[in-house]
């Protein structure tokens, strides 16, 4: 490897893991942002939410990187052309192609890479994170019972408490509606004051009650005994244990999330698409077989001979004749038919618009397995040339222009995959469009660059208004309103 590459890489690739870390690390605040009411509060533990984030730093890799490469390769041309580095190696004959050669073998190596994890290990990792954070969100909360209000978390009781002490643990004037059976509220406790705890690892909830009663209404009543009849017992000391199995996180299978796009590959994502291909052939066609289960048709068949005559009156002995009563039968029959029809076409419209939105959805998740892999080296086509024309290195003007390049790089995107799965354009027009519209950018950036072109120079634009503002001056019709504009001075 020449020292020239050495040079280049060693201020791409510090920027360049920096970037990603940080970009990583701005998606997964946003997720703890967004989901904060699910994720926490369920006392889970660290292992769980470790995992969870670790799966969906996976899942922001392919976001990451296009801008981490855009902004790290402003950053690295940018700081050699602001310390004139870039400027010594084009005196010494040098292109600036030749300079974008290292990092042009790294973008397209990552390029690769990124397909590779775009199809194996993104599938994997949001099949395993969005099944871990729908069990996550379905966890109840931690026990949390509150003074004067019932609780009733717990599967089977109803729990109220008068007061609550600071240890969380000791309570005053307990009220406990036990339906574990189902029978309504026949079984109250009242307790003056209790002990909460947990045991066997939280598995359970113990009261300890003090100085209460517990009240039982008679289920087994028979028709001789009074409807009010209710067992009371009174205790100094007693427990109710409660599970706390509805409290435990149940995991759920994957088989009920693996059919979604972003959970599949391109060989799969392929195979779905023949699949909702072939279906809605067949629903088509046999639309019109169904259909004619609806019509009814009272004309005898007719013979060879008959089919080859001319019409005539020999035509009504072909009807079968029908009384006043079974004409308005069979009218009611015909509106109730017709009715019918209509009700089966919409939903046969429902089922075919459903299977086209699944249809474009599927395509251009197969698409997007392509185009986020290129979308990075268009970005590297961008920020290269981009960086050595504004000569300014660090994250001031960089992170501007990056921010705003991947802003248009989104915008972009989601318009086209809207456009695409509402059928207002290709599949494929809206996957790349995108793409294509950055990548000729992009290839505009690098003429400008390779021609040494001043574009983002202020004294450039400066020049050129002070041209034009002299030949202007030698039109007659402007010669007049400056000498106007300077009397009125």
């Amino acid at each position: 490897m020449k020292k020239l590459d050495k040079l280049v890489l060693k201020s791409f690739y510090g920027p360049f893991i920096l970037t990603l870390a940080v970009v990583i690390f701005i998606f997964l605040l946003r997720l703890v942002l967004f989901y904060f009411a699910d994720l926490f509060g369920k006392d889970l533990g660290v292992f769980v939410y470790g995992e969870l984030f670790f799966y969906f730093t996976l899942i922001t890799i392919p976001i990451a990187m296009p801008l981490a490469m855009l902004l790290s390769t402003l950053m690295a041309y940018g700081k050699l052309g602001e310390f004139f580095e870039l400027t010594a190696i084009k005196s010494a004959g040098i292109s600036v192609s030749r300079v974008m050669r290292p990092i042009l073998v790294v973008a397209v190596i990552i390029t690769c890479f990124s397909f590779w994890f775009n199809n194996v290990a993104l599938p994997w990792a949001n099949l395993k994170g969005y099944r871990l954070l729908y069990d996550i969100k379905t966890t109840k909360t931690t026990l949390n019972i509150k003074e004067g209000i019932f609780y009733n978390d717990l599967p089977g009781y109803s729990i109220k408490v008068g007061k609550k002490f600071p240890d969380n643990k000791t309570l005053k004037d307990i009220l406990i509606f036990d339906h574990t059976k189902n029978d309504g509220n026949r079984h109250v406790t009242v307790a003056d004051s209790a002990q909460m705890y947990t045991i066997l690892d939280k598995q359970y909830l113990i009261f300890e009650l003090f100085n209460g009663n517990d009240y039982l209404e008679d289920a087994d009543k028979t028709s001789g005994t009074d409807q009010t009849d209710m067992a009371v017992h009174e205790f100094k000391r007693s427990k109710v244990v409660m599970s706390l199995a509805a409290f435990d996180m149940h995991k759920t299978e994957e088989e009920q999330f693996s059919h979604h796009q972003i959970m599949r590959d391109v060989v799969q994502l392929g195979k779905d698409a023949d699949s909702l291909r072939k279906s809605t052939r067949d629903l088509k066609a046999n639309f019109y077989y169904t259909a004619r289960s609806y019509y009814m048709y009272n004309l005898k068949d007719l013979t060879k001979e008959q089919k080859k005559m001319k019409a005539g009156k020999w035509i009504d002995s072909l009807m079968v004749p029908r009384t006043k009563g079974m004409e308005i039968r069979d009218l009611e029959f015909a509106a109730s038919q017709a009715k019918n029809m209509v009700t089966f076409a919409d939903g046969n419209e429902q089922s075919l618009l459903s299977k086209d939105d699944e249809f474009q959805k599927t395509n251009l998740e197969w698409h997007h397995k392509f185009t986020n892999a290129f979308a990075i080296f268009v970005m590297f086509l961008i920020g290269a040339p981009l960086g050595s024309i504004i000569k300014k290195g660090g994250f001031g003007m960089p992170i501007v222009v990056a921010i705003s390049f991947f802003i248009l790089m989104y915008v972009m995107t989601q318009q086209g995959d809207k456009m695409a799965k509402e059928g207002k354009i290709l599949v494929q027009i809206g996957a790349w469009f995108s793409n294509v519209v950055l990548f000729s950018i992009g290839v505009y950036f690098l003429n400008k660059a390779r021609n040494d072109s001043r574009l983002f120079e202020t004294d450039v634009y400066a020049m050129a208004f002070g041209k034009l503002k002299e030949r202007l001056s030698k039109i007659e019709l402007f010669s007049k309103i400056l000498k106007l504009k300077k009397q009125t001075v």
